[in-house]
């Protein structure tokens, strides 16, 4: 185990490569008056990008552009070179599939140890799969020892065979070389630590321990994409992600207001509502026009209107979803919304109103007081504080790697690793050199209406939805 001290000296950075921006914080690990871990935020910056669609890294050129400028202010800030960051990655052709999984252990009679657990892992990161696919992350749900199922955590239980019901998450391999790229050739060649699904980040930084247990579903809305992920007894149990999301709202708003893009985004951000009656039937926004044209009135309550109309949906998406995992009647905890949608006023009530669930508002917490905190205390930034977190916590305590061990360069215990701890005034070093693969990227594929997408929910005869609409 690691001494507090040598956890105070390590310093972790995440970088949240999303649809609009790019954003990098570095934190390390401090203590509340009554022992609580908290994070001391060390460093924040955004830099808005144009590199990446629906999360995927389409413009490899400008995406270093940003993440460049992200770490730069942040290695500033801190004062820190920063050589190794965990990443997050999110993408509409996410697929995850259940699997069970078992092996005959080598030693009968003895109990089960976290080596066979881990061997069972690895066996599971060789599942085939179709071509162009691959693993992203292989999640243990429930264990089977010998005939006992059920079992939530199988160390020190006597038996032979050990097996357990596993969610496989994988992606579209073709495009894996634009994130590589993307950290490889930024100005301080990055190197990637952990690599973590966008939702599973965000839910360490806005979820709670007891919500986990109860039954919670995250709700992430971001820029490209829209992330659901469901716990339940303290385990992830379903992942999906939908390819409408904040940029949706602002492209509806620029359609029918007829404004440019960056009116619309202004308009969304400024005066959106969810709540149409929030605005008096009259009540206007003047919006400039071209150079030599006159400005436009715009009737905020229409802006509000279509604001509800597209957030109504992605809820009855998000919904249908929650109903297709099973766990629809288990999650005591409701719906968390995060991402900076989540900061549209009323898009809770019409979260609560369409999917007939509690819902709140995420805010990444347990962070320790200064000005940065504040500026990250921010549902726009649960995922890259939840990669800070991931240095320090594992997503799942059970488990001991979180991508696949197999690849080349990669090997790694799990284990929480300190940075120098002879830290001077002068920058120090945030992380270690052990590397990892990125995520692979899937390729863009051809837009599915969401008519079409709704259809096949509700027609199960057509297939799978997920493969309906993400492969």
């Amino acid at each position: 185990m690691m001494t507090h001290h040598q956890m105070d000296d390590k310093i972790v950075v995440g970088l949240d490569i999303g649809s609009t921006k790019v954003c990098a914080v570095a934190g390390r690990l401090s203590r509340s008056s009554n022992n609580q871990p908290m994070l001391e935020v060390l460093g924040v910056s955004r830099a808005s990008s144009e590199g990446v669609t629906k999360g995927k890294v389409m413009n490899i050129t400008r995406t270093v552009d940003a993440i460049n400028r992200a770490i730069e202010e942040v290695s500033n800030q801190s004062n820190v070179d920063i050589g190794l960051v965990n990443v997050s990655f999110s993408n509409h052709n996410i697929n995850s599939q259940k699997q069970p999984g078992s092996i005959t252990r080598l030693s009968p009679g003895d109990e089960v140890t976290p080596a066979d657990i881990d061997h069972l892992l690895r066996d599971m990161y060789r599942t085939p799969l179709l071509a162009g696919k691959e693993i992203v992350h292989v999640l243990p749900m429930d264990f089977t020892v010998d005939s006992e199922s059920g079992v939530e955590d199988p160390v020190g239980r006597n038996g032979v065979k050990l097996g357990a019901d596993f969610q496989i998450i994988t992606t579209q391999s073709d495009a894996a070389v634009n994130v590589r790229r993307c950290i490889e050739r930024t100005a301080s060649h990055l190197q990637r630590d952990q690599v973590l699904l966008s939702p599973l980040a965000s839910a360490m930084a806005v979820l709670t321990p007891e919500e986990r247990e109860a039954g919670v579903a995250l709700v992430d809305i971001g820029g490209g994409t829209t992330d659901l992920a469901i716990y339940h007894r303290n385990v992830l149990r379903h992942v999906a992600v939908f390819p409408w999301a904040g940029n949706c709202l602002t492209n509806d708003i620029q359609d029918g207001c007829k404004v440019l893009p960056q009116q619309a985004e202004v308009l969304k951000t400024k005066f959106g509502n969810a709540n149409p009656s929030a605005y008096r039937l009259n009540e206007v926004v003047s919006v400039p026009g071209l150079p030599g044209r006159q400005p436009k009135d715009v009737l905020l309550r229409n802006v509000s209107i279509i604001i509800a109309e597209r957030l109504k949906e992605i809820a009855a998406l998000v919904q249908a979803e929650i109903i297709r995992s099973g766990y629809k009647d288990k999650l005591l905890g409701g719906i968390v919304l995060t991402g900076g949608s989540a900061l549209i006023d009323g898009i809770d009530e019409i979260f609560r109103t369409v999917a007939d669930m509690d819902v709140r508002i995420g805010y990444p917490e347990q962070l320790e007081y200064n000005l940065r905190a504040d500026l990250v205390s921010d549902p726009a930034y649960a995922t890259a504080i939840g990669l800070v977190w991931a240095g320090f916590r594992n997503v799942d305590d059970r488990i001991s790697f979180i991508s696949d061990p197999g690849q080349p360069a990669t090997q790694h215990n799990g284990q929480v690793r300190p940075t120098d701890p002879t830290r001077s005034t002068q920058k120090g070093n945030a992380g270690q050199t052990t590397t990892r693969p990125a995520p692979e990227q899937p390729e863009e594929r051809p837009e599915t209406g969401l008519f079409d997408w709704l259809k096949k929910l509700f027609n199960p005869k057509l297939g799978d939805v997920n493969d309906s609409y993400r492969d």
